[in-house]
């Protein structure tokens, strides 16, 4: 059962690195500046998410999803491993 666990996260884990590299597209589309902040400056993310939510929504919301897939496979491990 691990195995398949180990799956998950790692298919979590691609969809959140898709969506992060969605997310500094969509950035350097905006700025080269707001595209090397968001790469360079962690806090700018966030300030650059609400600014720009019409733009950076989707990618948002693809992180989030994989971070999801992350979380519900670390919960399905643990309760397997009781």
């Amino acid at each position: 059962m691990d195995v398949e666990m180990n799956i998950l996260v790692f298919v979590g884990l691609g969809v959140l690195l898709i969506g992060g590299i969605g997310f500094l597209i969509t950035a350097f589309k905006q700025s080269i500046v707001w595209g090397l902040l968001c790469l360079l400056v962690s806090p700018v993310s966030l300030l650059f998410l609400i600014k720009h939510w019409g733009k950076a929504k989707k990618t948002f919301f693809i992180q989030l999803a994989g971070l999801a897939i992350m979380i519900v496979a670390d919960i399905l491990a643990r309760s397997t491993n009781l």
